[in-house]
């Protein structure tokens, strides 16, 4: 509407009225460093209107009069106020001085009355009257709830005009404000933002808009929460930045394997490679600093990295060829994979998140490279501190507290007491859980609660200690050359405590004897009945977090690997690497594979065994022969003597 500029100095300002009923004018006049400045105050169909005008300051002297001006520079959002009328709307309900100029209360009882709540047509959601149309129906309903005359129809049917009017309000103030922009915000689904981490930008990016608040009862803008999100996204960029100069320096050659992590099939021996057999501490610090925990927990650098070098330290106490650094990133990279690519984060929170990898990164810290049964046979003090009861685990988990206790590794120093105990309590069950001893009673404890249709039934603690024990076993399930390579350093290990066992006068444990382990039957069975049931239960563990967790929003449309059969196959994903309702299993395909080469390798190995037992045979024979020949040999000769003996006697006689 078109509105003349006021007068400066106080004098009266004149309105072009619209057809509509002006409802109240007010003026307040201040000044500025001695600049006039004069401010109106006007509800008019359903909104409050501030209109501020300012005259242009005075030139300097001795500048230019034919210089342009200069463009009005902007703050928050709002248009420099020297020599401009800036005309702002509010959707609030109170005007200037904290005074309330609710539309309701203009209209009598009369116009309350006549409104009929049931059959009167109501405006589109989207228009200007649908809010003066909601703010009578209200009041209207108010009144009648006071004299008990609403039925729960005419209340439902107007309660929801009005949410569906709010509603059109703020999404047409985001459509026409953030709408257009395109910048990272715009591919964040509003439920992969957690409450918390919506609080927290609240409170830390939106300080003028809780002041505004305070003073007029505001509710904050879609915009200030746009902003703030913009603004932590600028916040973390600038972290990420400072942190890469701070933490660790990754060799390039380093980063470049690292952008791969997200890879199911990832070769966690070339990242050995590159780090110069630092795997656990480059992977780990990657990984904390993706999820965002160290800026969220405030880790201090030095700290970390001296407590992610004792923890890699401690892997290679014992030089295990299985149980070391190197599987330890294995398995926090295979639970990364979990994490990030089947949507399972996004059903957990910050310390949550925080534990589940730390149980990763310390379930076998300081292993022996013995099995919990040779601890327990051999008698050793590891046995008897902990009662033959889960020996390994619960010395991984004592040392690893252990070692976070002390002050230059103590990376939870900022955690809570809380967030502390909420911690530890998963870390300890986590690890735990990687028990083989209890495996056969967790898988079926986790049918159960999967069978139940109470979606509350699932225990977090106890999925995620499924899901750590199965990365923990999921080399087979791996592509071929990595699950080789392991199997083959797994072995030397069994050997190697079959030698000490041997020593002691032990019998061999499973898969010890160096000499009567048929490799290629085990790791079938090892397939069969341990590691495909396992990440079966853990796939539909994982489809129901996923159904748990997703956000309801349209599939969108997502290219597989190029590398398959056929080409790529467009597929509807959802977030988190969800197809449809269900998780990729990527490990389906490379446990069959496996299990056909261990099959044609146990084919071969058995040919083998045949012909070495059938020359076994031959040899044996012939041996048997040649025995049989030398007794009849020998039995010939001892009468040959037995007769030349009794002749001589005969002789003897004669004489």
């Amino acid at each position: 509407m078109a509105t003349p500029r006021p007068t400066v100095g106080g004098s009266k300002e004149t309105l072009h009225k619209t057809n509509s009923e002006p409802l109240r004018r007010h003026r307040q006049h201040l000044r500025t460093r001695g600049t006039p400045v004069s401010k109106c105050f006007l509800n008019l169909d359903g909104y409050n209107y501030v209109i501020v005008a300012s005259p242009p300051e005075k030139k300097k002297d001795g500048q230019d009069e034919a210089a342009p001006p200069p463009p009005p520079t902007s703050k928050n959002g709002q248009l420099s106020k020297q020599g401009s009328l800036t005309i702002l709307r509010r959707t609030n309900s109170r005007s200037h001085g904290g005074r309330s100029t609710r539309l309701s209360s203009e209209a009598d009882n009369d116009t309350l009355d006549a409104i009929d709540l049931l059959h009167d047509a109501l405006p589109a959601v989207d228009t200007p009257e649908s809010c003066e149309k909601a703010a009578l129906r209200l009041r209207s309903l108010l009144r009648h709830l006071q004299e008990g005359e609403v039925a729960a129809a005419v209340l439902q049917q107007n309660l929801q005009y009005a949410a569906d009017v709010l509603d059109s309000i703020y999404v047409d103030e985001a459509k026409r404000q953030v709408g257009e922009e395109e910048d990272e915000l715009s591919e964040v689904e509003p439920d992969a933002v957690p409450q918390e981490v919506r609080e927290w930008l609240a409170s830390t990016f939106t300080r003028q808009l809780s002041t505004a608040r305070r003073r007029n009862d505001e509710k904050p803008r879609f915009r200030s929460v746009a902003n703030a999100i913009r603004a932590g996204i600028f916040v973390e960029r600038i972290y990420r930045r400072l942190s890469s100069a701070t933490f660790l320096q990754l060799p390039p050659e380093v980063t470049k394997i690292l952008k791969r992590v997200d890879d199911w099939r990832f070769d966690v021996w070339k990242l050995q490679e590159a780090s110069n057999n630092t795997p656990l501490r480059c992977l780990a610090y990657e990984l904390l600093n993706r999820y965002g925990l160290l800026h969220k927990f405030k880790m201090p650098p030095a700290t970390l990295e001296t407590f992610l070098t004792q923890v890699e330290t401690g892997y290679c106490k014992y030089k295990n060829p299985y149980h070391n650094n190197v599987h330890a990133a294995d398995v926090l990279q295979t639970m990364h994979y979990m994490l990030s690519q089947t949507g399972l984060m996004n059903w957990l929170n910050d310390v949550e998140i925080l534990a589940t990898l730390m149980a990763a990164l310390i379930h076998d810290y300081e292993h022996t490279g013995t099995t919990n049964n040779f601890h327990v046979m051999s008698g050793s003090e590891t046995a008897i501190l902990y009662n033959d009861r889960a020996v390994l685990e619960n010395h991984h988990i004592c040392a690893a507290f252990r070692l976070l206790r002390a002050e230059e590794h103590n990376v939870l120093v900022n955690l809570s007491r809380e967030e502390f105990r909420e911690f530890r309590s998963l870390v300890i069950e986590m690890v735990l859980a990687t028990d083989m001893s209890s495996h056969f009673q967790q898988i079926k404890a986790m049918k159960t609660m999967l069978s139940l249709q109470d979606s509350s039934s699932l225990d977090k603690s106890k999925a995620l200690s499924l899901v750590l024990h199965c990365c923990d076993i999921s080399h087979p399930s791996k592509s071929w050359e990595l699950h080789e390579r392991w199997t083959t350093q797994l072995l030397e290990e069994f050997f190697r405590q079959g030698d000490k066992e041997r020593e002691l006068g032990l019998p061999y444990s499973p898969l010890c004897d160096r000499n009567n382990t048929l490799v290629a039957e085990s790791q079938i069975g090892f397939i069969d009945f341990i590691v495909d049931p396992s990440l079966g239960v853990c796939g539909d563990l994982l489809d129901k977090v996923a159904s748990l967790s997703a956000p309801q929003a349209t599939p969108t449309i997502s290219e597989e690997p190029h590398n398959e059969p056929g080409g790529p196959i467009k597929r509807p994903v959802r977030p988190g690497g969800i197809v449809g309702t269900e998780v990729r299993r990527p490990w389906q395909d490379c446990l069959s594979a496996n299990k056909s080469r261990w099959k044609e390798r146990a084919m071969k190995d058995a040919e083998l065994r045949a012909e070495m037992a059938l020359r076994n045979e031959k040899v044996n024979g012939n041996s048997a022969e040649d025995e049989s020949d030398d007794v009849i040999k020998e039995e010939d000769e001892k009468e040959r003597e037995a007769e030349a003996s009794g002749q001589a006697c005969n002789e003897e006689s004669a004489e």
